[in-house]
């Protein structure tokens, strides 16, 4: 398995994770749930989409690094990646 296949599979678990978790958030909600427990679940999936879109940034910059050392252009600008980065802010 390659680095951007690696990048891959751990970005989909991290959604599914996330999507897992919302899924409980919203069944909190419909029970009723202490407003408390239901923010703090919530934290925890905007964290988990943080973290995905963090990965995703990081593999893109890699990718970028690999491809200027070898010579051929990269796919995404520096620019590009700064903004994809500053949008997860």
């Amino acid at each position: 398995m390659n680095t951007e296949e690696t990048a891959t599979t751990d970005v989909l678990n991290r959604l599914h994770r996330a999507q897992g978790q919302l899924a409980g958030v919203i069944a909190m909600i419909e029970t009723g749930r202490d407003r408390k427990d239901v923010v703090t679940q919530l934290a925890a999936v905007s964290r988990a989409l943080d973290r995905a879109g963090f990965k995703i940034v990081a593999s893109g910059m890699r990718q970028c690094l690999a491809e200027q050392q070898d010579g051929s252009a990269p796919l995404m600008t520096e620019a590009e990646l700064e903004k994809l980065f500053l949008a997860l802010a």
